[in-house]
């Protein structure tokens, strides 16, 4: 069988023509950049030495009050006694230092400066590190401030409104909001559909949230899974309702944010701009009752309906 001929282009082609137009960019995406809600509804305290100390008092069963009759009896003498070695949290550190070559953000920074975009990505970095130690930490995350008596576990493995009622009795002085995995607030709601309680939605930073008895269900992907399950807390934040803070070092050299810097470190002989990207934090739980957790939190139960 003859080979059949090449059908003759009569007109400029798609492929040459391309070489020609200007693509439209876009800045470089990072799967890992999250919203990071627990940085944007804790309370932030500013730490002036990078030492926050948490006074408490010792005993105060101990303190004696009378609601007077009409009589000239003598009143109680009494005082509030306070703990004489208080904790003291010391800010961490989240550093890393950023290298680009002179020649690259000299030659290839249009439309988007190099330098501008290597820094932007490094701290969103830092700031999906920096939310993961609030809640992992072993010194001061949220995770390991939870007092024996604020501890709960759930009844049948999956969360049910019950075990988020029975959570909200450890923290029912102005609770906050839960912090939950997204598999667990999946997990939760299905819990609800199959009891026909579908928790309501309340907006937050212009996006939607799921509720339960009017707190709503803030996701983090920082909280652990381990063999299936995780865990769920419930928070009281802010210092006048002696709950949960974030704590951050103000007036940084270079601060770009509360709490972050960044600083030239120079150019060293291989024509390498070096630059330090630090973020200083920490938390601190001021009473045991500003936060309680579930645990034994199974995310991988489903149901079948019958329609």
């Amino acid at each position: 069988m003859a080979e059949k001929t090449k059908q003759q282009q009569t007109a400029l082609g798609d492929v040459a023509a391309r070489q020609l137009a200007i693509a439209t960019r876009t800045v470089p995406q990072l799967l890992k950049i999250s919203p990071r809600w627990l940085t944007h509804l804790m309370s932030w305290i500013p730490v002036e030495s990078g030492v926050y100390r948490l006074n408490k008092v010792k005993d105060a069963d101990n303190v004696e009050v009378d609601c007077s009759a009409r009589d000239e009896r003598a009143l109680p003498q009494t005082f509030v006694d306070y703990v004489e070695k208080p904790r003291e949290y010391n800010l961490s550190a989240v550093n890393t230092v950023v290298d680009i070559h002179t020649r690259v953000s000299d030659l290839y920074s249009k439309p988007y400066n190099q330098i501008s975009e290597q820094l932007r990505l490094t701290i969103e970095i830092i700031k999906e590190r920096q939310e993961s130690e609030l809640i992992n930490n072993k010194e001061y995350g949220l995770l390991h401030s939870v007092v024996p008596s604020q501890i709960i576990k759930t009844r049948s493995g999956a969360p049910t409104p019950d075990d988020l009622d029975e959570l909200i009795t450890k923290v029912w002085k102005e609770p906050g909001f839960f912090l939950l995995h997204p598999l667990a607030i999946a997990a939760f709601g299905r819990e609800c559909t199959r009891r026909g309680v579908p928790p309501p939605t309340v907006s937050l930073f212009g996006s939607p949230f799921l509720t339960w008895r009017g707190i709503p269900l803030i996701p983090s992907d920082k909280l652990p899974i381990e063999n299936g399950k995780s865990k769920i807390l419930l928070l009281r934040t802010g210092e006048s309702r002696q709950g949960v803070v974030g704590l951050y070092q103000p007036g940084l050299p270079g601060e770009q944010s509360p709490g972050l810097s960044v600083r030239f470190m120079g150019i060293n002989e291989r024509a390498i701009a070096s630059y330090l990207v630090s973020l200083y934090c920490s938390l601190a739980v001021l009473v045991d009752d500003a936060i309680a957790v579930l645990e034994n939190v199974e995310i991988g139960k489903y149901h079948e309906y019958k329609y």
